[in-house]
């Protein structure tokens, strides 16, 4: 078991080397002088020169990687090109935004899409069954920027129940910062929901046709006990794994979710700093986003390890 942490942890350490030097790369194969766009275009070469040398971008590639990657270290992204804000000060009030409507949003997945695929598959061939399928199928059909129109229409303009847009911080106003909140995740965790249904109905039919549920129904098990203690429990790691694999596309919604409902988060900066060709602070959220990626599917794995015998004895891979 230690093994299989100490393995994972190489591993996911590798990736982040890898991923440091495609962001660096990539960043500077974009088209245009940086030095020339933070400027302005009626800048003087020496405003231009003057630039460059603050920024480091007159040293080579290798000097600016080894600047780069030791100032990542120390927790030093540097300062926005817009406000000259720092970096790390962008990212320290934006990501715990994005980081509570992913949570919500997981959440909803969660409760919706685990209880519909256990419903689905105990009522394999019934109503029950055609109703979560169905669900599942337009879950994934629909467009969140579609669904996300569609919910302020009904909850905001026809009914108003709940705001249209906007954020309230959670320590100012913990009711109103709900009340804004939920319907975002409702439209985020949708289609999170719809792909958790699936694979939960799908292991949980493999499950409840195993051998071991048709000994524990022999016994006398009660099907509450058959199903949440034995079928359900060993299908949990499809549904850990599915969880990890699916966060960057949870990530990647959260963008156009936050810019549809004016979310101050990571994804709104994210299209922001694009439009404006913001390269520290593109840079940054390209990378924290990475580190946050690798560090869930190291938990994930983890988890995976705990849940399955099989590698928690062996210290093996996924076999």
């Amino acid at each position: 078991m230690l093994w299989f942490i100490l393995r994972r942890c190489g591993s996911a350490v590798l990736v982040l080397f890898l991923s440091s030097v495609l962001i660096f790369l990539g960043i500077r194969a974009l088209p245009g002088d940086p030095a020339t766009v933070m400027a302005g275009q009626e800048a003087s070469p020496a405003a231009i020169e003057a630039i460059r040398k603050e920024f480091g971008l007159d040293k080579p590639l290798p000097a600016q990687y080894v600047d780069y990657v030791g100032q990542t270290l120390t927790g030093n992204f540097g300062r926005s090109t817009q406000d000259q804000i720092p970096v790390a000060q962008i990212l320290a009030e934006r990501l715990p935004v994005t980081l509570e409507l992913s949570a919500l949003a997981m959440l909803v997945a969660i409760v919706v899409g685990v209880g519909a695929g256990i419903v689905a598959a105990v009522r394999r061939g019934k109503l029950a069954d055609y109703v979560a399928t169905g669900f599942g199928l337009a879950g994934l059909s629909v467009p969140h920027f579609w669904l996300g129109l569609l919910g302020i229409l009904l909850f905001a303009v026809t009914w108003q129940v709940l705001p249209a847009s906007g954020y309230v911080p959670f320590t100012e106003d913990p009711a109103q910062n709900l009340q804004r909140m939920i319907l975002p995740a409702l439209v985020l965790g949708t289609g999170f929901a719809a792909i958790l249904m699936r694979q939960t109905r799908s292991a949980m039919l493999g499950a409840l046709s195993a051998d071991y549920v048709r000994t524990a129904r022999s016994k006398g098990l009660s099907e509450i006990k058959v199903v949440g203690a034995h079928a359900l429990r060993n299908s949990l790691t499809t549904v850990v794994t599915v969880l990890g694999l699916q966060l960057g596309a949870l990530i990647s919604g959260a963008v156009v979710t936050e810019q549809i409902f004016v979310i101050p988060g990571f994804g709104k900066l994210t299209v922001d700093a694009v439009l404006t060709r913001n390269y520290p602070v593109i840079q940054a959220v390209v990378l924290v986003t990475v580190l946050g990626y690798v560090l869930v599917n190291l938990l994930v794995d983890i988890a995976y390890a705990f849940l399955n015998p099989r590698i928690r004895l062996s210290g093996g891979g996924h076999d």
